[in-house]
């Protein structure tokens, strides 16, 4: 694999970090901001809403400049993001700042992920943004925990300063390793790029991703008080479940971007379908501390595998006008980081209880299924269309896929 995707992998690594750590300190945050811990929670949500306003928005702005000067300028925002956070007087401002941040985000990942597919062959390109994608699985091993550690230690404040510290050290590896992008020349690349959301099959992609993965965030965002109220856990337990959970993760991005180099949606239908068994497992086991220990290990592989794959599969359908669409998709991701922490929270506020949002999460993992299906039934139908023509390579970028 080229450096350059270390370089992307280590910004990656600071905007996992900051993303999913609220999840592990919202016991704190509540209690420092004087919110309830569902209004902390919509802490998480308003970065989703950030990611999803942000994501197309700063990609259009920035489709006159090259792919490298984005990141940095991005990387940047996210730097000033996170030190906003940590000098936040009140949870108004607090919640204005994480929505700086999650501006960097979606655009970062979307144009990034342009970038990974363009450094490999075509038949690596899943791998590729895998790769990519593993600074933010192992922030959820090694930055999370951490972070909600420092968090519970030395305050929630202590957590942001470090993250802008990863910031500084993000914007210097993609300096120094990511190679040099081409200038777009005229605004046509843009509006080529716009018109790829008239094919109904990149619709059908982002509302697979939206659904698909909404039901890890609506699980995770609500881990410290299931844990710590249901199971019976310790506060000091949470960062530990988070370790595995970030385990997990790494594992299964790994094996994500390998099934969906095989086969892309076959193994989309597979993981899908155990994202919603292992939310109703859950459900099932809340009350034990070993099944929930296996568990969040099983939620993290389960919930990274669908990255590579739904990535992937909107770069298939926006096949010569990648970098918007992927975005997008990005956008999408944090869609279901908005609907999922959300619906939990009203089920929560509606007296449900807090074990309310595993049974949400298998409802929104059975609806991204159910769309899944359909694009691919979409897909078969055309192949065997009599119209249906032999396709051929289309540039993506700088690469060309089949």
């Amino acid at each position: 694999m080229p450096l350059a995707l270390l370089a992307l992998a280590i910004g990656g690594f600071g905007i996992g970090t900051t993303e999913f750590v609220i999840s592990g300190l919202l016991p704190e945050l509540s209690t420092d901001l004087h919110v309830s811990i569902p209004t902390a929670g919509l802490l998480v949500s308003g970065y989703a809403f950030g990611v999803v306003v942000g994501a197309p928005l700063l990609t259009a702005l920035g489709s006159r400049v090259s792919r490298k000067t984005m990141l940095l300028a991005l990387m940047g925002l996210f730097t000033v993001g996170n030190l906003l956070c940590a000098i936040a007087p009140g949870y108004g401002v607090l919640m204005v700042a994480r929505l700086v941040t999650a501006f960097a985000h979606g655009a970062y990942f979307g144009i990034g992920s342009v970038v990974a597919a363009d450094l490999v062959r075509p038949e690596k390109r899943a791998g590729a943004i895998a790769f990519m994608f593993t600074g933010l699985t192992v922030a959820n091993v090694l930055g999370v925990p951490g972070g909600t550690a420092l968090g519970q230690a030395f305050g929630w404040r202590s957590t942001f300063w470090v993250v802008s510290v990863l910031g500084v050290l993000a914007l210097a590896g993609i300096a120094a390793l990511v190679p040099a992008q081409p200038r777009p020349s005229t605004d046509a690349g843009f509006r080529h790029e716009l018109s790829v959301f008239r094919r109904g099959q990149v619709w059908l992609a982002l509302a697979m991703t939206a659904l698909g993965w909404a039901p890890v965030f609506t699980v995770i965002t609500y881990i410290a008080p299931i844990a710590t109220r249901i199971t019976g856990f310790s506060s000091g337990a949470v960062p530990l479940l988070m370790v595995l959970f970030g385990v997990g993760m790494v594992a299964g991005n790994t094996l994500g971007g390998r099934l969906a180099d095989r086969a892309l949606m076959p193994s989309l239908y597979a993981i899908l379908g155990s994202v919603i068994a292992v939310s109703i497992v859950l459900a099932v086991v809340i009350h034990g501390k070993a099944g929930v220990v296996v568990v969040m290990l099983l939620l993290g592989v389960a919930g990274s595998a669908t990255i590579p794959p739904l990535q992937t599969r909107v770069l298939d359908k926006a096949v010569g006008a990648p970098t918007m669409a992927s975005a997008a998709n990005i956008a999408a991701f944090n869609l279901g980081n908005t609907v999922g922490p959300f619906l939990g929270g009203l089920a929560i506020d509606a007296g449900l209880g807090y074990a309310a949002p595993t049974w949400i999460a298998a409802l929104l993992g059975t609806a991204g299924l159910a769309v899944a299906v359909a694009s691919g039934t979409l897909d078969r139908r055309i192949r065997t269309s009599p119209d249906a023509v032999t396709p051929h390579a289309v540039p993506v970028g700088d690469a060309h896929v089949r």
